[in-house]
């Protein structure tokens, strides 16, 4: 069954326990411009609507760079693709630290490229949970190196992407998934599926691909310095054949993503070779995350009464770290 509207989609995927963007800030604070200080590794996506193109950008050491509270700059160096960046574009982007299964994403647009540098103005930065690093084990590889195999054997050993999508406004997104071998990406007669598993409810890239189907994907074998990547034109579903052969300790996921390739490949990734992913380090011991969720969620402009007792409730001692570390543990599939 093909899903066609956004009210399907947010039936089959659940509400929002809280305001949708309770959790998002319009600007880079502290506790974000700390993780950027650690960060040498991203996925980030550029378009405009009705087109979006994703690529890797990392460093040696942390190369996004604080302009002020609204702006980044980043060498264009760092990206595989710099090509792709022109000024006016939309961005979006998942910034990781070594050993960090949570992400800092920042969604915004490119204010001007000079100098071989892109300036990108922020307009949503917010730290995303950490259920697709862990249901990939990201930061465990299985080898390190280039690939070996065909194409249809990436396929199957992928166990982590980034899906970007754009909306008809041309605001883009970056979204990260994982799961284990096998389960991650399914190919059949030329057509990619990939399932979704339980997140954060935002439901942005649905949003985006009812409105704008195309998109773009990289997946990753962690440990491997190739990409997988895959263009083309993406639907959703929710048919139950197709459901059960991404089940998972007898859970089914709540949706497919159906995408049918205008181009498919691999290619290596200078940025993962120079980021050196793996192995990873010990997270940064001044990264806590639930402390940054707590944060960006008290800075939250939204004064309606679903947002003051969230507010209230994540400001009990500990309450944070509980929450966090229960819907992990309880709805990681």
């Amino acid at each position: 069954m093909k899903l066609t509207s956004i009210e399907e989609v947010q039936k089959r995927v659940g509400v929002l326990p809280a305001p949708r963007d309770l959790k998002v800030i319009d600007h880079v604070d502290e506790h974000a411009r700390r993780w950027l200080s650690y960060a040498n590794f991203a996925f980030i996506g550029f378009g405009r609507a009705g087109n979006i193109q994703l690529t890797p950008a990392g460093s040696e050491r942390a190369f996004a760079t604080v302009v002020d509270s609204g702006h980044l700059q980043i060498p264009l160096a760092v990206l595989d693709d710099a090509n792709i960046v022109e000024p006016g574009l939309s961005f979006g982007s998942l910034f990781m630290v070594s050993g960090m299964d949570e992400t800092l994403r920042v969604n915004g647009t490119v204010s001007h490229v000079a100098d071989g540098y892109a300036t990108l103005k922020v307009a949503e930065c917010y730290l995303h949970c950490a259920k697709s690093f862990r249901r990939s084990d990201f930061w465990l590889p299985s080898s390190v190196g280039q690939s070996q195999g065909e194409l249809s054997d990436f396929i199957r050993q992928s166990r982590f992407l980034v899906l970007a999508s754009i909306n008809s406004r041309g605001e883009a997104d970056v979204s990260p998934k994982g799961d284990p071998a096998h389960l991650l990406i399914q190919e059949d007669e030329g057509v990619l599926y990939l399932s979704d598993r339980p997140g954060n409810r935002r439901i942005d890239s649905f949003r985006n691909i009812l409105e704008q189907p195309g998109v773009s994907v990289l997946a990753l074998m962690p440990g491997c310095e190739d990409v997988l990547e895959l263009r083309g034109k993406a639907e959703l579903c929710s048919d139950d054949h197709l459901l059960q052969r991404f089940e998972i300790n007898g859970k089914k996921p709540k949706l497919i993503i159906k995408i049918r390739p205008a181009s498919l490949r691999i290619r290596p990734s200078p940025a993962i070779t120079r980021s050196a992913l793996w192995p990873s380090k010990k997270g940064p011991g001044d990264l806590v995350p639930s402390d940054i969720f707590k944060a960006h969620i008290q800075r939250s402009k939204d004064s309606s009464l679903k947002a003051k007792v969230a507010r209230a409730a994540v400001s009990l001692p500990g309450a944070m770290e509980k929450g966090l570390e229960l819907d992990y543990k309880k709805n990681l599939y």
